[in-house]
């Protein structure tokens, strides 16, 4: 009975372990990754060009490399932003008319007046999120 039970534990966490790459495997071509090999202290940044079962094939600024799946520690992606970066902002306003001010005298003062200002504000990308850590070794 114990080794059924023992069995169908490693068939659950291979199961999942397949289950986070089948993710891996469902990103878009070009998503911007961050990807940790084993051994390594900085991550690859790259840009996704396919996942296969056995490796990935990924794209820097200088080369193609295809990494296997077993020196991979740990993958993280950048989601596609939905919404625009840019917000614009206007406010508006008027000034209304002093009575008093608009009698003869001695120094004219102005009448109405309005003003306006514009901003615009470009936000930064999205930060990176975990899609895929190697499972644990026993």
């Amino acid at each position: 009975m114990w080794q059924l039970t023992a069995f169908l534990a490693l068939a659950s966490v291979s199961f999942a372990a397949d289950d986070g790459w089948a993710k891996v495997k469902a990103l878009a071509s070009g998503t911007e990754l961050r990807v940790v090999k084993t051994g390594t202290r900085s991550p690859i940044l790259a840009k996704l060009d396919e996942a296969t079962e056995e490796s990935l094939v990924i794209a820097t600024k200088t080369e193609q490399l295809s990494i296997p799946k077993d020196k991979i520690e740990k993958i993280e992606y950048r989601p596609k932003q939905t919404a625009s970066r840019v917000v614009r902002e206007t406010t508006t306003g008027n000034t209304p008319t002093n009575k008093e001010a608009t009698r003869p005298g001695p120094t004219p003062t102005p009448g109405p007046s309005r003003s306006s200002s514009s901003n615009v504000t470009i936000g930064g990308k999205l930060g990176f999120e975990v899609i895929w850590t190697r499972p644990p070794r026993n």
